[in-house]
């Protein structure tokens, strides 16, 4: 599960960002100071923090700057102010990305979803089962057997597993690896998901123990207890 640090001086702004974020199986830490959320990250892990710009005594592009003084860990600014002079000083100063408020829920899991892909280097490999998906060279195997997949049939396992146990509906993955305004209709990933079943079990991975269909919701990764 990752960890998301959330810092925002406004107490019901963490609170609705908590309300979107940990239904999607995200763990939420709530800070609502730059001074406070330094001090978790000198500390404590974090996959990615949200981080507000307008706050008191030290505003969001101070808490970036010592935020990248110690740690490489994505940050994301959330704020009101969407001058492009707002959004080229954050990127400067070491964010990787930038949502203005208000915004909409689906772009803001999406825009999650992308950073964390894009910064996630110790998850670029995974094993899961005899099964080894590789996000940098861009390969699956099973075994000794390598299996072929398309780049979104590549992209939709990677999420899968990435995110063992989590359910995600047709409609979150196309808004994970489309974007939030993609028009692709959801049973296009059920043709996806047939072909990956099949891709797996041809390669004699025991596709059914794990990668199941949750009726009426979408689909999962099972990760069995060891």
């Amino acid at each position: 599960m990752y960890t998301l640090l959330l810092v925002d001086d406004e107490e019901r702004m963490l609170d609705l960002l908590e309300l979107y974020l940990a239904p999607n199986g995200y763990r939420c830490v709530k800070r609502r100071s730059g001074t406070e959320a330094v001090d978790y990250l000198r500390h404590h892990h974090a996959d990615l923090v949200l981080l507000d710009v307008m706050m008191p005594e030290m505003d969001g592009w101070e808490t970036c700057r010592r935020i990248r003084s110690f740690s490489d860990v994505p940050v994301m600014m959330v704020t009101a102010r969407d001058e492009t002079a707002d959004i080229v000083q954050g990127l400067k100063i070491g964010a990787d990305d930038y949502v203005t408020k208000p915004f909409d829920e689906a772009e803001l899991l999406a825009r999650i979803e992308a950073v964390l892909r894009r910064t996630a280097g110790s998850r670029s490999v995974i094993r899961a089962a005899g099964l080894v998906w590789d996000e940098q060279e861009h390969t699956v195997r099973y075994g000794e057997t390598p299996i072929a997949l398309t780049p979104k049939e590549f992209a939709i396992l990677g999420l899968l597993l990435t995110h063992p146990n989590q359910v995600f509906s047709r409609g979150q993955i196309i808004t994970s690896l489309w974007g939030a305004l993609a028009e692709t209709e959801e049973r296009t990933i059920d043709s996806h998901m047939k072909n990956i079943r099949e891709k797996l079990r041809r390669a004699g991975f025991p596709v059914d123990e794990h990668l199941q269909t949750v009726w009426g919701v979408g689909y999962k990764w099972k990760r069995h207890k060891s």
